[in-house]
């Protein structure tokens, strides 16, 4: 029998997606599922954007450049400037969802056993990013004890070795939803010009941050123009998860140009997505002010919701619409497939994601699990009236 390729044993299964057979025998069983597992939104998309489809005059649907429609590209330059961000269209490159753009990241910038360095727990899919590209994911683990805080700069130093190629952060963090300050972003710049090295930011829930507090991108860093390269998608700004919009944005030339081969081999993003993503581009302030009040709104429900569980433990996320939580069990992953196999409270029962594959340390994580607060209010509750049942009764 032919066999498989190393890559592909080595390619991880989802943490978010990974229990998604037990949901469908919860769903045969006549039990509802509140999914708290995926950071999918409950948010309309901006109407403005639905009339770009429904309102098309296209009569050829034919390929785009591959590196996004000029006219597109344009307009996202526009939207970076509103937000302090000086790039111009030539600098970006429009990619089948943030996912595709990461992946031509690495691919620009690694070679098989080159090294990366990734505050953990991190966004699960960075770990099949690296297994695809041959790179290796190098940790610094942040801990719920220090709120997912930045670790001292100091312990990414002593992690640099001659195969250290790039920092890789999410920001607002995917799970944590940790939001790093200015002073952090300034200290990771110092440490990338000093060794020679790219800073990748994943930075796709800009706008969702909370308390006051204010997005800081590493495009806005001084003398970062050759080592900057910023990931972005349209998908959660926008609730366009299904758009597979998004872009890489640098100003690294060689960067560019070498993420553009990439993006020519799969031949063009997708044309009408980026009609709707360009419309979307108009959406009015007021409409992201709703939203993130709502998401401020949930994530207070949530957050005190958890606080008051026997055995629970979880931090304050200032950004993005996600948490890690700690809970009193020795397996989260099997308590996560017994929730959907074994228990419900009045025919309903949650679906969350195990915290362990937001880690590439062996062994860490195994008792957490990541929550998106994309519910609405009736759903939150109700999830988190499940998951205090659910443990008051289980036995590992």
């Amino acid at each position: 029998m032919p066999s498989i390729s190393k890559k592909g044993h080595e390619m991880p299964e989802s943490p978010i997606r990974k229990l998604a057979p037990y949901a469908e025998k919860a769903y045969e069983q006549g039990k509802k599922v509140f999914h708290l597992n995926i950071g999918q939104p409950d948010i309309k998309t901006p109407e403005i954007a639905l009339n770009a489809i429904r309102n098309h005059s296209i009569d050829i649907l034919a390929y785009s450049s591959s590196n996004g429609s000029d006219q597109y590209r344009t307009k996202i330059a526009k939207y970076y400037s509103k937000h302090d961000i000086n790039v111009h269209h030539n600098e970006i490159i429009v990619t089948t969802g943030g996912s595709e753009a990461l992946l031509f990241a690495f691919g620009s910038v690694m070679d098989t056993d080159d090294e990366v360095i990734i505050p953990e727990p991190f966004y699960a899919n960075f770990n099949g990013f690296s297994a695809a590209s041959g790179a290796k994911i190098v940790p610094v683990i942040s801990k719920i004890e220090d709120n997912f805080s930045l670790p001292p700069i100091e312990e990414f130093e002593k992690l640099i070795t001659s195969k250290t190629k790039a920092i890789l952060i999410c920001n607002p963090g995917n799970p944590t939803g940790y939001l790093y300050s200015k002073e952090e972003i300034q200290k990771l710049a110092k440490i990338v010009i000093k060794h020679d090295l790219f800073l990748i930011a994943d930075e796709v829930y800009r706008e969702f941050v909370y308390d006051g507090n204010e997005h800081y991108s590493i495009l806005q860093e001084p003398n970062l123009s050759n080592n900057a390269i910023v990931i972005d998608s349209v998908s959660k700004r926008y609730s366009m998860c299904g758009a597979r919009i998004g872009c890489l944005v640098s100003k690294n030339k060689e960067v560019i140009k070498t993420a553009l081969k990439y993006a020519q081999t799969r031949l063009s993003p997708p044309t009408l997505a980026q009609i709707a993503c360009e419309a979307a581009l108009d959406t009015p302030q007021s409409y992201f002010d709703d939203v993130i009040a709502e998401y401020a709104k949930r994530r207070t429900i949530l957050i005190e919701g958890l606080q008051k569980i026997n055995g629970v433990k979880v931090t304050k996320p200032k950004g993005a619409f996600y948490c890690i939580v700690e809970l009193p069990v020795k397996n989260a992953e099997v308590f996560a497939q017994w929730l959907l196999e074994a228990f419900d409270v009045n025919g309903e029962t949650i679906m969350v994601a195990p915290a362990a594959g937001f880690y590439s340390t062996p062994n860490v994580g195994i008792n957490q699990i990541r929550l998106a607060y994309v519910l609405n209010e009736e759903s939150l509750r109700k999830s988190i009236v499940i998951l205090e049942e659910a443990l008051k009764i289980y036995k590992d």
